[in-house]
């Protein structure tokens, strides 16, 4: 008897798009470009990415934007197609806090790459790209370079729909109550407390 197959994770494919750009000012005098994340634009919707063979290559191939004006600064773009971004049942906050920022977005961990080079410099290579709030600050705590860039609503309605299926908050734990704690006035001084009971001139109080 053949077991059933295992269950596929939620995903996506996405093409990234890096963008370099003469910098401004007088850091121009020490570093005469730099990389920035252009976009993260929708490749495979989850019906068609499940049924494509992953491509871990992505080679880059130079473009233009749609806005031919906006390379007379010199400009370039480069897409670095078909990252897959899978969703994760043990992620689930980590999306569900994404969801609620102020604009739910992609995160994109990327390197300058030595063996790459463009006039000279290393290429920027995205690395990996997540929804996940919790993979970005783990990046970010590693020193990683990551930046992000807001997601389309249809992959926003696509991590919700997953978020409210699979995401249970966790308990809160009930606090212990400190019955060791020495008890002090309000000046800070320890109290000392009688178990006597206290006898008035009316007889024994309750």
């Amino acid at each position: 008897m053949s077991s059933a197959p295992a269950r596929q994770r939620p995903v996506i494919e996405v093409d990234v798009v890096m963008r370099r750009e003469p910098v401004q000012g007088p850091m121009a005098r020490w570093q005469a470009w730099r990389w920035v994340l252009a976009d993260v634009m929708l490749h495979a919707a989850p019906e068609e990415a499940a049924l494509l063979v992953p491509d871990e290559a992505h080679e880059p191939q130079a473009v233009e934007p749609i806005d031919a004006g906006s390379v007379s600064d010199g400009r370039q773009h480069w897409l670095h197609p078909r990252f897959r971004v899978e969703l994760f049942r043990d992620d689930a906050e980590g999306y569900m806090l994404n969801l609620e920022s102020p604009s739910p977005c992609f995160w994109v961990m990327w390197r300058a790459e030595d063996d790459r080079l463009l006039d000279g410099e290393p290429v920027a290579v995205p690395q990996v790209v997540t929804l996940s709030y919790h993979d970005a600050g783990r990046w970010l705590d590693a020193q990683e370079r990551v930046d992000q860039v807001a997601a389309p609503p249809e992959v926003v309605d696509w991590m919700r729909a997953f978020v409210d299926a699979t995401y249970v908050p966790e308990p809160k734990k009930r606090k212990r109550p400190e019955s060791f704690r020495p008890l002090t006035d309000r000046f800070g001084q320890p109290v000392r407390v009688s178990t006597d009971k206290r006898r008035g001139g009316s007889g024994e109080e309750p």
